[in-house]
């Protein structure tokens, strides 16, 4: 799955705060991901992140 740095991603389950959406913030073996809710930061491995990914949101650069 390609994901990168400042892609929104929305998840199957929902944050204690009741969001779905994480802003990526380091991408690699692990992800760093920050609740778009809360501001909660919370990192693990990718494979663990990636079975509950319901969508990904990019901002295309020009």
């Amino acid at each position: 799955m390609d994901i990168r740095v400042n892609d929104i991603l929305t998840m199957k389950k929902a944050h204690p705060c009741g969001e779905k959406r994480w802003l990526v913030l380091r991408t690699g073996m692990d992800f760093k991901l920050r609740c778009l809710g809360c501001g909660h930061e919370v990192m693990g491995p990718r494979s663990k992140f990636e079975r509950n990914i319901k969508a990904v949101d990019r901002k295309e650069e020009a």
